[in-house]
């Protein structure tokens, strides 16, 4: 649902929110694709209707992905189990649409086909949480429930074998820590590589949001796995006034008209929004189809 991105997420589902003009499930898509991966299942809940336009309609960069809604809402669990009849392959991977990371995935995919894992998560010290307890590249509990302090944070990557399937039940609502944490009562392989290399974001709130544009263009972040050239895009195909001002990490979406003598600073436009003349923005953002005008700071429109 992205409650906590609200109100960015009344308009669009989280893992579509554009970052620098690009939105960000595609670089989950790009990132999977340069370790790859052939194909894709994308579980949708929140604005589900939103997802074809800016994904291809069915294909992005050639590989097929499909749409698979959950009218109620499944959890993590639920949702793998629910795609059971689209994930074939013997392993395959669970990746968190609304992550931002260029962490490699090589050594995770490498640990689990060498390891012979049922599970493998990717996991990072992260400084949100330490809910993970790994130990000689196992994991033996996630948020304590058997008794082992975490000292790592889940990176929202992971790999997976067939047979975790038969540890769901159909249609269950239920996230996956706890059949995991059985799994490993019962003596499942559940393992884990430690992956500190690369940026590593999570999107929390609107304040986030800008801050990862600000991060992005101050360190020139660009990861290698996305293919566009020009990206990151500050100013898309919009009508900008002469006299207008854009300025520090601003990004201004398509179709966005910026009134002349208007100051847009460290904020982020999406697409067909429209700033009125001398109007004068700081650390704002503004929704597609808004209208803003005089001076705000701090605001969402």
């Amino acid at each position: 649902m992205g409650k906590r991105l609200r109100p960015l997420t009344d308009d669009l589902p989280k893992p579509l929110v554009p970052i620098f003009n690009k939105p960000l499930i595609t670089f989950a898509f790009d990132h999977l694709i340069a370790a790859g991966v052939e194909s894709f299942v994308v579980n949708t809940h929140h604005l589900p209707e939103r997802f074809a336009a800016p994904l291809g309609g069915g294909i992005y960069r050639a590989r097929p992905f499909h749409l698979l809604h959950e009218p109620a809402l499944l959890e993590t669990g639920g949702g793998i189990k629910n795609a059971e009849a689209l994930l074939t392959a013997e392993n395959f991977l669970v990746y968190s649409g609304d992550v931002l990371t260029d962490l490699p995935l090589a050594p995770l995919i490498e640990e689990h086909l060498r390891s012979g894992n049922h599970v493998t998560l990717a996991l990072r010290s992260t400084g949100i949480a330490t809910q993970v307890a790994f130990r000689n590249g196992c994991i033996v509990d996630i948020g304590n429930r058997l008794g082992w302090a975490g000292n790592y944070d889940y990176a929202n990557v992971s790999v997976w074998n067939q047979r975790a399937f038969a540890r769901f039940k159909p249609g269950e609502i239920i996230s996956f820590i706890p059949i995991l944490v059985d799994w490993i009562r019962q003596g499942g392989r559940i393992g884990g590589v430690v992956i500190e290399e690369g940026r590593w974001f999570n999107l929390t709130s609107p304040n986030e949001y800008l801050e990862v544009h600000r991060t992005i263009a101050a360190e020139n972040w660009r990861p290698s796995y996305v293919p566009e050239t020009d990206w990151p895009v500050r100013l898309a195909d919009a009508t900008i006034e002469r006299t207008a001002q854009v300025i520090g990490f601003s990004a201004i979406g398509a179709g966005s008209q910026v009134g002349a003598e208007a100051v847009i600073e460290d904020s982020i436009l999406w697409p067909e929004s429209q700033i009125a003349p001398h109007a004068r923005l700081k650390r704002c953002i503004v929704r597609s189809r808004r209208r803003a005008a005089g001076k705000l700071a701090e605001t969402v429109i």
